[in-house]
Parts: structure tokens; sequence; C-alpha cells
């Protein structure tokens, strides 16, 4: 099957129930999202592969609130960062935001060492607070421009470029630590 326009793929899910074309979809975007969850988990694979398909599940079902007003990369974006919102919001209720990311540090300790750059940097990932983190990932590994960020955060712009400059600063300075030049 030829590529077909996200919206094209859209209209033959919602008139005609047809869920080749959403598969066409999740394969065109699920290297993206998972990309951002693995980021925004510090990179817990397992966690960030489980976020993704949950995005995916609440982006089919939501499908007709789409409304064109974005990309559609923008909206699923919107999703993920909701559902891992939502992931930790739940985890809150039993434990603190730092438990959370020691647990995934301990959890993936071994996996997170197979490459040491990866390892670095998602060592240095750790160091960010969630909102710099999701700034950092949208905008520098997934090359947003601030006003979708915006869309998918809901954060004023002003915002998530302060949030991005101190991420920045706390990744550059933590790299140059480890022997990392700039």
């Amino acid at each position: 099957m030829p590529l077909l326009p996200d919206i094209a793929l859209i209209s033959q899910v919602l008139m005609f129930g047809n869920r080749r074309a959403f598969d066409s979809l999740v394969r065109k975007y699920q290297a993206p999202v998972r990309r951002l969850l693995l980021t925004l988990t510090a990179g817990d694979k397992a966690l960030s592969d489980d976020l993704a398909q949950e995005t995916f599940i609440k982006a089919y079902t939501a499908l007709e609130s789409y409304k064109n007003h974005s990309n559609f990369a923008t909206w699923l974006y919107r999703i993920a960062y909701n559902v891992f919102y939502d992931y930790i919001r739940s985890r809150k209720e039993t434990c603190l935001m730092d438990e959370v990311i020691d647990e995934v540090e301990t959890a993936h300790g071994q996996e997170l060492s197979d490459s040491s750059i990866t390892a670095d940097i998602n060592e240095a990932m750790r160091l960010l607070r969630p909102e710099e983190r999701t700034c950092v990932t949208l905008h520098l590994m997934e090359d947003l421009p601030i006003d979708k960020i915006v869309e998918i955060t809901g954060m004023p712009s002003g915002t998530i470029k302060s949030h991005v400059a101190r991420g920045r600063s706390k990744l550059v300075r933590y790299l140059k630590n480890n022997g990392y030049e700039r």
C-alpha cells in the first residue's frame, strides 16, 4: 500500500473502520513515540514500550476527537505526554517522584550500560526534572519547535524555553564532567 497522508488514513479509520489504515499510522509513528517515552522514562525500555502501547490504544479510541488543528504527530505526542504523566501521577500516590526515578535506575541499570554513550546520556537525563526532560526531549531530540511543544504540553512558551535552557545547561555540565567535550 502506498504511503498516504495521515489525514487520509485517519479518514479511512473513522469512515470505514479500516484497522489497516490505523496500523499504517502505528508503523509510521511507533519509533518516534517510543523514543520520546524512552527518554521520558530515563531509558526504561519495558516501561516505555508499555506506555507507547497505551498511547496508541488511547489514540485509536479517541481518533474521532482529532480535529486536524495540528498535525497528527503533535496530537499523538500530546497523548504520549499525558500517558507518561498519568503514570507518574498514579505512582506519586504511593511514592515520591524521586523514588520512581530511582526505581527506574535500579531496575534497568544493566540495560543502560550496554552502550556507554547511551548510558551517559540516560544518566544525564535523569538529572533533569521531569518537565525539563520533556522539553529537552521534544525540542532537542525530536527537533520540535517551541510552538508544537506548547500544543503538546500546554506549558507557556517562555516556560518551555526556560526548561530547555536549564536542561541543556545541566546536560552539558554533566557530560563535560564525564569526559565529553562540547
